[in-house]
């Protein structure tokens, strides 16, 4: 039996997702929550082996806390859920450690099929998604030597963007310390000497906020 948890905070789609997957032989929802903060307040007993996990949920990062639960739990399967396309934000989402990506627009449909997989093969790709894997692969330029993490990108994005670190902070649910800290290793990384070098580094090589 596959055990899912939803994340997901809207109750329409959540509750049609709970529909889908209790018509399916074989796998079981064991619990919900629509919230990201008080989602990781209960990991500890939680006991899934696929997350679904709505990727704009409400307290929390959607990439920060695809690297929370893996750390936490690394044997947990998380399957993101978003309205965002695959191009805008899958990628970010796999380095983070997540098993698969879909776009809400598919999800219903595709759903099982991707949970399934990602229970026999450990991975679930768009034929389209694994396109631009396979495209990327062949790709070589500066920022992926210097590789950004999925939360540094994020905040160089806001940051670049005028955001102040307070306000950065807030939005992250993180410290303002904390920022500052990912603040001076994004510099060290990208070598580079305040926010208007960012500014430009952002735009001319397209790091997005996810």
């Amino acid at each position: 039996m596959i055990k899912v948890f939803i994340l997901e905070d809207h109750e329409i789609f959540r509750e049609g997702v709970k529909k889908i997957l209790s018509d399916e032989l074989g796998i079981s929802v064991v619990g919900e929550e629509k919230n990201g903060t008080e989602f990781l307040k209960r990991l500890s007993d939680i006991d899934c082996d696929v997350l679904l996990l709505d990727l704009n949920i409400p307290g929390r990062n959607g990439v920060e806390l695809i690297e929370e639960v893996k750390r936490k739990k690394p044997q947990t399967n998380i399957l993101v859920l978003s309205i965002n396309a695959e191009e805008v934000s899958a990628l970010p989402c796999l380095n983070a450690g997540a098993s698969g990506y879909l776009c809400k627009d598919a999800a219903l449909k595709d759903m099982v099929g991707a949970i399934n997989k990602i229970m026999v093969k450990g991975r679930f790709l768009s034929s389209n998604l694994a396109e631009q894997l396979a495209f990327d692969l062949l790709k070589s330029d500066s920022y992926n030597q210097k590789k950004l993490s999925s939360l540094e990108s994020n905040i160089a994005q806001m940051m670049a963007s005028g955001k102040s670190a307070k306000v950065v902070a807030e939005e992250l649910g993180l410290s303002i310390s904390t920022i500052f800290t990912h603040r001076r290793k994004i510099f060290e990384k990208l070598n580079i000497q305040n926010n208007v070098e960012l500014a430009h580094y952002v735009m001319e090589n397209k790091i997005m906020h996810y």
